[in-house]
């Protein structure tokens, strides 16, 4: 795997050549490469890691070996180490001297080892035998003992070595994704097994997971590095997959991530991305806050890119500006971009936002004179990038400038962010402003669609603070039958997917707490206005109508009147049912399509590769069992669309109907009971009738002691409760 940000001059051609699938090329780019008169270890190793795991691995072989005279020269060091076993991971020439050279290195290191000799044999060295990836299996060899730690390439995942016998050859491991130990023959081990150190990120997930879940807690950045060490760079969405659940609970998650991301913005070892879709990565010595910034405005950013960093820089790390070199050259790099071409009133303004803030001149007036000189200064606020600006110049504009009330009132309307409508919000709130205000405000309940989000953005505010316009009574109706008008109006278009979703959420949250609040000061004629507004609004599901419904006669009683309960159950295109035959259902759905299905392809390539496919009795039969998979997968699929789960509210024990439990007398007295559910649900054996069933209705619709014929029987009703109740 590349590593992220090396600056050297051979790593990104040699990667460019793997990428392009040029095996030529990259052999004559090799060549260039083992004539140089120097090599830098690191660019080495990254060459040979990638080209191990690459297409070319198995030609290049016969040529990796003539790397080592450069090999020679290099001090040693660790890195030196893990090129020698790379190389002789790679190689297949196995011809004698190169053996000799591994010999000779394993001996310098190991010779005074008890049982050298026989991991010597063990890893091919001692006859002519294939001693490719030599090295790396002598060093598995010294790895393998009771309570380390191993990794299968073969998808078995970390493993901790129960048992090691030099005689049978062969060790025990019990691995994370298999169950139970399984026993692996050393000549297995060299091909499938990776030793990893016990201080390794998947060695302590592994093998002491409270241990990393405590230190993910009290210092989250260092297990960050850990795993950004031994894993390589990762994406926030890879760091999640890696450490959710496993070390960090799914329902601690968030709250952990949000923390641990501004702790990694301050750490100076881990590189973190502007775009979540890029990893983060590890860096390979410390670089501080200030050399960062440095490198980054060398690198001449296009300008509204350059305001960011600069901001986010001085709003993270404020204490950097105590370094007076430091600040002197930020001052320069501003006041820098200054002279640039083409720049607009908004970017000039922010830079002198900036150079306000390093100087420590009281007075700083390029500010005001912007502000002041702007022929449009709505469009100047909203070109501001950075959001606190907006509002700092909005708090400048409203001291000097006379227009300030005509521009406010504008800018209530146009602006995106809520916090900075609040504050021009607070600013309008004013005795000398608030009639002009409360004008203002009139156009969200009389046109609620023309600005929808500012129309959320105040009925919140008026359902959560008092004393402000339209809080009082007929000012909350208002804007209640205004929010039904919004919703029909913007669930006609896939644009305001989100906005519905948003609509929804305020009237449901809380049990439905607005719109109790509301109805409960209603009159009967205002209710019913929102009653008619709500069935307007195809998005509301019929549950919901039954609940806004319900809550109006709770206030007005004589509404249940004007109501044919259970109108809904007798929809037959609806599929009543419980969540335990919802469930039931889309667990047989989820076997057909990921399981009897791929089962299915199977069948069909096997019968297929008999030939002679009209006379194939296995292959037609194949065919004939996917169209009935595809035939049920369909109708389940169109039948969990129109189901619905019972709830209390969805029951009605005046008279039978679905999800009842009806007790019954026939004619000789016997007492019978049986309870009303969905075809889902249905088990006569249990006394559980499909709704659907004759029986159930011809009992639809009577109460209690209405009698009934049943196949030449009467029967009366004794009893009607709801299958819910305990």
């Amino acid at each position: 795997m590349p590593i992220e940000g090396l600056q050297m001059s051979y790593l990104k051609d040699f990667q460019t050549q793997i990428s392009n699938h040029n095996y030529p090329a990259y052999m004559r780019l090799w060549e260039e490469y083992c004539v140089s008169d120097e090599v830098d270890p690191l660019e080495l190793k990254t060459i040979l890691v990638n080209v191990k795991a690459c297409e070319f691995a198995e030609p290049f072989g016969k040529y990796v070996e003539k790397i080592l005279p450069l090999w020679e020269m290099l001090p040693e060091s660790p890195q030196k180490h893990e090129i020698f076993k790379l190389i002789i991971d790679i190689e297949t020439t196995n011809h004698e001297q190169l053996r000799q050279m591994v010999m000779a290195y394993l001996e310098k290191r190991y010779g005074d080892q008890k049982n050298f000799n026989e991991k010597i044999r063990l890893i091919g060295l001692r006859g002519k035998e294939n001693f490719k990836g030599a090295v790396s299996n002598f060093e598995l060899l010294n790895h393998m003992m009771k309570g380390k730690f191993v990794f299968h390439m073969g998808g078995w995942g970390v493993g901790e070595i129960m048992d090691v016998s030099m005689i049978r050859e062969q060790l025990s491991v019990e691995f994370e994704y298999v169950a139970g130990k399984k026993d692996i023959s050393f000549a297995n081990a060299f091909n499938t097994l990776i030793p990893i150190p016990d201080d390794h990120f998947l060695a302590l997930r592994f093998g002491n997971p409270d241990l990393l879940e405590q230190k993910a807690k009290e210092h989250p950045v260092e297990v960050i590095r850990l795993l950004l060490r031994d894993m390589g760079p990762k994406t926030a969405t890879e760091i999640k997959d890696e450490l959710c659940e496993l070390v960090i609970p799914e329902e601690d998650w968030a709250k952990w991530w949000q923390n641990t991301r501004i702790k990694i913005k301050k750490d100076t070892m881990i590189e973190a991305p502007e775009d979540l879709r890029q990893p983060f990565v590890l860096r390979h010595s410390e670089i501080s806050h200030e050399d960062r910034l440095r490198k980054l405005l060398e690198g001449k950013p296009e300008t509204n890119h350059l305001i960011q960093m600069v901001y986010s820089f001085m709003r993270d790390f404020p204490e950097t500006l105590k370094n007076t070199d430091f600040k002197i050259f930020l001052q320069n790099k501003l006041s820098e971009t200054l002279t640039y071409p083409d720049l607009t009133d908004a970017q000039l303004l922010q830079l002198h936002f900036f150079l306000e803030d390093l100087s420590e001149e009281k007075h700083y007036p390029r500010v005001q004179e912007i502000l002041k000189n702007s022929k449009n200064i709505e469009a100047l606020v909203q070109s501001i990038e950075v959001l606190a600006y907006k509002k700092r110049a909005l708090i400048v504009a409203r001291k000097i400038r006379s227009d300030w009330k005509e521009l406010f009132l504008n800018l209530l309307f146009t602006i995106d962010q809520n916090p900075l409508r609040d504050y021009v919000f607070g600013e309008l709130l004013q005795p000398e402003t608030e009639r002009d205000l409360k004008r203002k405000l009139e156009d969200l309940w009389v046109h609620p669609s023309r600005y929808p989000e500012v129309f959320l953005w105040y009925f919140q505010k008026i359902m959560s603070q008092k004393g402000l316009p339209f809080s009082d009574k007929e000012g909350k109706n208002r804007f209640f039958e205004a929010l039904f008008v919004l919703l029909s109006h913007v669930e006609q278009t896939s644009t305001h997917r989100e906005l519905v979703k948003k609509i929804h959420n305020i009237l449901t949250q809380g049990r439905f707490a607005i719109v109790r609040e509301i109805m409960q000061d209603a009159s009967l004629e205002t209710v019913q206005e929102f009653l008619l507004l709500a069935s307007k609004c195809h998005s509301l599901s019929d549950h919901d109508q039954k609940i806004l419904h319900s809550l109006a006669e709770v206030v007005h009683p004589s509404l249940a009147q004007t109501r044919k309960k259970q109108d809904n159950l007798a929809d037959s295109n609806v599929i009543w049912t419980t969540e335990a035959g919802y469930k039931k259902v889309k667990d047989r759905i989820q076997q057909i399509a990921t399981v009897e299905t791929v089962q299915n392809a199977k069948e069909i390539e096997v019968a297929r590769s008999h030939g002679d496919l009209r006379e194939n009795a296995e292959f037609k039969s194949a065919l004939e069992k996917r169209d009935r998979l595809q035939s049920e997968l369909k109708m389940l699929s169109d039948q969990v669309n129109r189901a619905r789960i019972l709830t209390k509210i969805d029951i009605s024990t005046e008279e039978v109907g679905v999800g009842c439990v009806v007790e019954l007398k026939n004619g000789q007295g016997k007492t019978l009971t049986y309870t009303l559910l969905g075809p889902w649900d249905a088990d006569p054996n249990l006394g559980i009738l499909s709704f659907q069933s004759k029986l159930a209705q011809e009992m639809k619709g009577l109460t209690i002691g209405d009698k009934f014929q049943f196949q030449g029987e009467e029967f009366t009703i004794t009893g009607i409760r709801s299958y819910l109740e305990k």
